[in-house]
């Protein structure tokens, strides 16, 4: 079975090695195909806080490592903002 793997925004990083990411999708409505937009936020382990508010970073999937925590933080791929 592949590993999921989700590209995201950080929103929050002032808790102790976890990171707050938003993952944006868009789905489309049943009945009339509208095209909306779900944003659902993952607590990801982020061993050295290296992330910042604002980075865009590739999660991926892993075993349950706290009660809401079961995502990690592969790599940073750019930067959003500067705050």
């Amino acid at each position: 079975m592949p590993v999921k793997e989700k590209i995201g925004i950080v929103i929050s990083n002032k808790m102790l090695k976890t990171a707050t990411v938003a993952v944006k999708t868009k789905i489309p409505h049943k009945k009339y195909q509208k095209i909306l937009s779900r944003t659902k936020k993952y607590k990801v382990h982020d061993e050295n806080n290296n992330c910042q508010i604002g980075d865009i970073v590739k999660i991926q999937e892993t075993r349950p490592l706290s009660k809401t925590k079961c995502w990690t933080l592969i790599h940073k791929i750019g930067q959003l903002y500067n705050i």
